[in-house]
């Protein structure tokens, strides 16, 4: 197993923007447990993400993929929920929220796992007419 680093925070430095000390801490933290997640993410679909990283062209969306995860969850909020709407009322007492996260954390979306070929893609036939 080759078990390489694909991104660093340099990466991200360059590509989303400076950190101050505290979130480079944090993204120093974060890269390798992202990249974990998306080894995981490879085996089950049978892959081996460092094998397709030796493919620079590969490596080059994987570290984008990893800087756009990193950054995100730089954004996020870690002193409460992180919310995306909120709607509030005034007489009436009402008040709701969109949550991005139930439960905050990590999260790798849907179309970074595509972009990386890491969806199972599902097939198959239906027969209507029957095999005699």
């Amino acid at each position: 197993m080759i078990m390489s680093n694909f991104a660093t925070v340099q990466d991200i430095k360059m590509l989303w923007r400076e950190l101050d000390e505290d979130e480079t801490l944090r993204a120093t933290a974060l890269i390798p447990i992202i990249e974990d997640n998306l080894r995981m993410e490879a085996m089950r679909v049978g892959k081996d993400l460092d094998v397709l990283a030796l493919d620079p062209s590969y490596a080059n969306v994987l570290k984008s993929v990893i800087v756009d995860v990193v950054g995100r969850t730089l954004m996020t909020a870690t002193n409460q929920e992180p919310m995306i709407q909120s709607t509030e009322s005034a007489l009436g007492y009402s008040q709701s929220a969109t949550f991005l996260v139930p439960g905050g954390g990590l999260f790798i979306k849907n179309n970074e796992l595509a972009k990386l070929g890491l969806k199972r893609q599902r097939y198959g036939v239906i027969d209507f007419y029957g095999t005699t």
